[in-house]
């Protein structure tokens, strides 16, 4: 039963070519033993780990029981962080294509209230939140869940650990005592327990772990780096393989803001986002980075939670994660869409064990890299072809210097007005003729500038 096809669940028609549409052909482990005990009315416990397809596993059940003529929440879903209540609502938007008549909102901390409630106001029959905006709308009387047929619990380890158990409970106090309630944590911690124990009837439990990490798209190595030389390994590695757009996981907070703070002083376009950053921030630096003009994001786990950015070229673990899902879930921002990606880990001599036991996890292995400095790390060209070790130092500096020089060129041009520019442009076209083309000129102003100022 590991696998079925849509069409044997029993899932309507609008929802069967939906999915269709989006091209799923055949359920995961966790959607074929989900959906038909949800759908049967069953309290459930699903244990997974990231990219196993949960959202699907709850949200079309979720969607089937919706009574389209009732104008009210039926369905409330509760989510650790902003970013994934949003990657939820969107997804389950897509399940409803061909479903006009049911509106989903997502509520969150750090958007405008009276967006929200202007939403609210349209009769959503499903609302996607974080614990704490959730709360307050209900408290302001501008969300009522007296008909709410079905809750869901969305990472709840992960809600747990952020502190957010008695917002949890207060919220289920405000929902109707013979409601549907389902669970999904990748970890089964007493915490979780005592939850389920306390607002489920009779769970039945499903537990699909992965057992080997699906790696055909993403090329894993690690380095045997002392913990005082972390930073320096970070820089020689993203000169070396000049990135577009790459996440940098810390553990810790304080780290996240140790390392961007180093990153930013030495040129590169970085920024840090953290659960202490408050979510204006946050919205401004992801994007920046959505866009490109921060092409490295240092985060913490919880920070990047729900993030869902596409052509991330490589994953730096700064820390071995503790948690083993937290390793999964962090290197599947890479390697997306067909695309290939590089998950690179620094471990010191403390973390061997961390990474042994991932490795074991996952049934996969990490290939073991050297490093002490540049010339010892293969450089492969995006051509893929190798390039001698005399020409890494100058390769690295020009990697290095465009990269400070682009993001100083950028900022003045938003700085500046057209009209100041005015004087410059006619210069350049003075420059221009039919023996100087516009690209010759530019590069050769670009290589006066980098050689005169040595960035």
């Amino acid at each position: 039963m590991s696998k079925l096809k849509f069409e044997e669940l029993n899932l309507s028609k609008e929802l069967l070519k939906a999915v269709s549409d989006m091209g799923f052909e055949q359920t995961t482990p966790i959607q074929s033993k989900s959906i038909p005990e949800i759908i049967l009315g069953n309290d459930v416990i699903g244990q997974a780990s990231t990219g196993t397809g949960k959202t699907a596993a709850f949200g079309l059940p979720a969607i089937e029981k919706i009574d389209e003529e009732l104008r009210a929440v039926q369905v409330l879903v509760l989510c650790p962080t902003r970013e994934l209540a949003i990657q939820v609502s969107s997804e389950m938007n897509k399940f409803l294509k061909y479903k006009k008549n049911i509106l989903v909102l997502p509520v969150y901390g750090g958007q405008p209230i009276q967006r929200q409630l202007f939403g609210l106001r349209r009769g959503p029959k499903i609302v996607v939140g974080t614990p704490g905006r959730t709360l307050d709308h209900i408290e302001r009387g501008t969300l009522r869940l007296n008909k709410v047929k079905m809750v869901i619990l969305d990472e709840a380890d992960k809600m747990l650990d952020m502190g957010f158990r008695q917002d949890i409970e207060q919220i289920l106090k405000w929902t109707l005592n013979n409601r549907q309630t389902v669970l999904f944590s990748a970890t089964m911690s007493p915490d979780i327990l005592r939850l389920t124990k306390r607002y489920q009837k009779n769970p039945k439990i499903i537990k699909v772990m992965q057992e080997k990490l699906d790696v055909a798209a993403i090329e894993q190595s690690y380095f045997d780096v002392e913990p005082s030389k972390k930073t320096d390994v970070l820089m020689q590695l993203l000169d070396l393989y000049n990135p577009k757009l790459s996440i940098v996981f810390c553990n810790t907070k304080r780290k996240v803001d140790a390392v961007y703070k180093i990153l930013r002083a030495k040129g590169y376009l970085s920024a840090g986002i953290h659960g202490d950053i408050r979510q204006s921030k946050r919205d401004t630096i992801m994007s920046k980075f959505r866009n490109g003009s921060i092409k490295i994001l240092v985060a913490t786990d919880v920070a990047a939670r729900g993030i869902d950015v596409a052509n991330i070229e490589i994953i730096f673990n700064y820390g071995i994660p503790r948690e083993r899902e937290s390793y999964v879930h962090r290197i599947g921002r890479t390697g997306r869409a067909g695309k290939f990606g590089k998950a690179i880990s620094l471990v010191s001599r403390i973390e061997f064990g961390r990474l042994r036991d991932i490795m074991r996890y996952t049934n996969t292995d990490i290939e073991r890299k050297k490093v002490k400095n540049l010339s010892d790390i293969e450089f492969i060209s995006k051509d893929k072809k190798e390039i001698k070790h005399d020409t890494f130092t100058n390769t690295r500096n020009i990697i290095k210097k465009q990269d400070k020089l682009f993001g100083r060129i950028n900022n003045h041009i938003r700085r500046t007005r057209k009209e100041e520019l005015s004087q410059y442009l006619l210069m350049m076209n003075n420059l221009v003729d039919n023996d100087n083309s516009l690209k010759n000129v530019s590069a050769a102003l670009l290589k006066m500038v980098v050689e005169a100022e040595r960035v």
